[in-house]
């Protein structure tokens, strides 16, 4: 495995190992995303997803991306990049590439679990990291009147890290966020530590 990984890694700065039961093993490379400094810099737009593009097996690293897939392309557009997963009552979920972060009432939030999300490795190293260092995380559902009292809101994964959302649309309208707020630096700290 660590020759194959070597090999492939000489070509792409990311790697997905993936080992199957059968001791098999599948490698595969990745580029990071177009102007990834920027995005991590000055945000991103979103748009919200059809409900009926759920991600199947949530709770289970499946390697099937196809609704994630779908929903981003059915929203991406010149000033969208990135789409937002909600479930049939509208209440967000995560984006299509990650798991979403809030700042309200000076503290972090994020969906639960049990929304039907997945579980993603950086999440659960942020609410370890940020509880670690006596910071309150509410993972709680993201419905509309929550989402609207945010002051800034991202979403992380273990490639891009964190990626502010300065514009999010949706058919109410959109809402503005700040992708240059403050708190987003202590989040920043996790991933130079």
């Amino acid at each position: 495995m660590r020759q194959g990984a070597e090999i492939i890694l000489a070509h792409f700065p990311v790697l997905r190992i993936t080992i199957f039961p059968d001791g098999r093993e599948w490698i595969i490379g990745r580029l990071l995303p177009d102007n990834l400094t920027e995005k991590q810099k000055n945000g991103v737009s979103c748009a919200i997803a059809q409900p009926e593009f759920y991600r199947s097996l949530p709770s289970h690293k499946t390697g099937n991306y196809l609704s994630a897939w779908l929903a981003k392309t059915s929203v991406q557009s010149s000033d969208i990049q990135e789409a937002i997963l909600v479930d049939t009552a509208g209440n967000w979920l995560e984006t299509s590439t990650g798991n979403l972060w809030g700042w309200r009432d000076g503290r972090w939030w994020t969906p639960p679990l049990s929304a039907g999300i997945l579980p993603g490795i950086v999440r659960s190293q942020l609410i370890n990291w940020l509880q670690k260092h006596q910071q309150a995380v509410q993972e709680q559902a993201w419905t509309a009147d929550l989402v609207e009292g945010f002051e800034a809101i991202a979403y992380t994964n273990s490639v891009v890290q964190i990626i502010p959302i300065h514009t999010v649309h949706q058919p109410a309208g959109s809402l503005q966020y700040n992708p240059h707020h403050p708190s987003f630096k202590q989040i920043r700290r996790l991933f130079v530590a």
